[in-house]
């Protein structure tokens, strides 16, 4: 708590002129509302004012100390408060950092991104003054490398759906730019949130990369699992196969809906198979999308017979979500 009517007056008289002079004077207010905070916070952890005879009083104040900020507003140049024989340090600041922690984890995102060291130099030094060096980017964007191993290391629970996708970026590996498949899993719990169970990096989506990529979850505790929704992709089928071999399967419609559209033997007919099959799944139950399913086979076996042939074979596998609550 800050008890020094002196220090809240400048506290205060610092905000309102911040208040009129706006981002102009940014960086020399913030050193005087820093400065002042500093001080209070000595006064508190001390139990006095400067020269005052308190009882209260525990330890004794021992002059400044001068420290460099880099931050977003520019290098802050701050007066550290000393105390003698006691172990202080303002809690607005963070031991041994030079660099504001927002303005690290910015600069750790750009790194990640993909925005060069040259680049964020430049950057930086237009707005803060002055650049950071090689290695202090690469040690903050170790900060978010934490992060996510503690993210990734998380113990799970139980999950009654888990949906598993990949989407393809393009990246920079051994000198050339690669497509690489980042896996995701998405779990539902019992009481119907989502929850972003893990997320990795492979160099394909062949099954010992989707099946390490399942145990790992299991490993940390993913159980109670009832169905399983992705696509029709081979490795990863043969992969939960494999290690959720008794766990129901939801082909993805999003995907069966694309897929049908290579069976159209026309061009122009792709739309308006597409929009049947939505008809199949969008039924009441399982047994009207079976009916639906052989009124389009009907409909379309004189026109599109490989489409026919592909949806009695595969569409099944689409409407397994049917054996659930409806709620679901």
């Amino acid at each position: 708590m800050i008890s020094n009517k002196t220090n809240s007056a400048m506290i205060q008289e610092t905000l309102e002129e911040f208040a009129k002079t706006g981002m102009n004077q940014l960086k020399e207010s913030l050193e005087t509302l820093l400065n002042q905070l500093m001080i209070a916070e000595r006064e508190d952890f001390i139990g006095a004012t400067p020269y005052e005879r308190s009882p209260e009083r525990m330890y004794y104040s021992n002059g400044f100390k001068n420290k460099k900020l880099l931050t977003r507003s520019g290098e802050l140049e701050l007066s550290l408060p000393q105390v003698r024989d006691g172990d202080f340090y303002p809690s607005c600041l963070t031991k041994g950092e030079k660099v504001e922690q927002a303005l690290k984890l910015a600069l750790a995102e750009a790194y990640v991104q993909g925005v060069s060291t040259r680049r964020m130099k430049d950057i930086t030094e237009e707005l803060c003054g002055k650049e950071p060096s090689s290695t202090q980017v690469s040690r903050y964007a170790k900060v978010l490398d934490d992060e996510v191993k503690k993210f990734k290391d998380r113990p799970l629970g139980k999950y009654c759906y888990v949906y598993f996708d990949a989407q393809y970026e393009k990246v920079r590996h051994e000198g050339t730019v690669r497509s690489l498949a980042v896996l995701k899993a998405i779990g539902v719990t019992e009481d119907g949130f989502r929850e972003v169970l893990d997320i990795s990096c492979s160099l394909s989506e062949a099954e010992v990369h989707w099946r390490g990529f399942i145990e790992g979850l299991l490993s940390r505790g993913m159980h109670g699992v009832q169905l399983i929704i992705s696509d029709d992709h081979k490795g990863l089928r043969k992969a939960i196969q494999a290690t959720l071999p008794s766990v129901k399967w939801q082909r993805c419609l999003f995907h069966l809906a694309q897929n049908a559209g290579a069976y159209a033997p026309k061009a122009n007919m792709k739309e308006e198979i597409s929009s049947a099959v939505k008809e199949i799944y969008q039924a009441i139950d399982k047994d009207e999308a079976l009916s639906r399913m052989q009124k389009v086979i009907e409909r379309y076996k004189d026109r599109a017979l490989k489409f026919c042939d592909w949806l009695e074979e595969s569409f099944v596998e689409g409407l397994t979500f049917f054996d659930f609550p409806k709620a679901h």
